[in-house]
């Protein structure tokens, strides 16, 4: 029999709208569950937690295997736009909260959120640049730090 998991990490390094919610789902998911869970932003991840992008995320829908459409029509104009209004719609009858609301949802449960101090570095960003709910700015080795425990699990996305 394996360890119970008692926390879960989540590594957010693209914030389509499909990964921003993946992430989101499963950690909320975890505190429903009295489970630990910590998001970390990386990368484009970053954009779900950057006050002026968080409302604006998309569908990829070039190079998304998902999408089930060849790759030169998910990069015809229009086609994303469409693809994310679709995604967005089908949410809302699932009364799923937007982006920004998750996030507040998130922090409220308890879900830690961090951002990746290499990446605000590389992208040249601030703190007032991210989302009030923003527990921090930490290194990756800071990161794995929280992870030094049993029944402790990341999970990339």
């Amino acid at each position: 029999m394996g360890t119970k998991v008692k926390k879960m990490l989540f590594i957010l390094s693209k914030a389509t709208i499909e990964n921003a919610y993946a992430a989101f789902v499963m950690a909320n998911g975890a505190r429903m569950e009295g489970i630990e869970s910590e998001i970390f932003f990386t990368f484009f991840g970053l954009e779900a937690i950057q006050k002026k992008k968080l409302e604006h995320l998309h569908v990829a829908t070039v190079g998304n295997p998902g999408m089930h459409i060849p790759t030169m029509l998910g990069g015809l104009p229009g086609v994303e736009a469409l693809a994310t209004k679709m995604m967005k719609k089908e949410m809302e009858k699932l009364d799923m909260p937007p982006i920004g609301e998750f996030l507040e949802i998130l922090s409220d449960s308890g879900c830690r959120l961090w951002a990746c101090k290499l990446a605000v570095d590389m992208f040249h960003l601030k703190e007032e640049d991210l989302i009030d709910e923003l527990d921090g700015i930490l290194t990756i080795g800071d990161f794995y730090s929280r992870a030094d425990q049993e029944g402790c699990q990341l999970l990339f996305i």
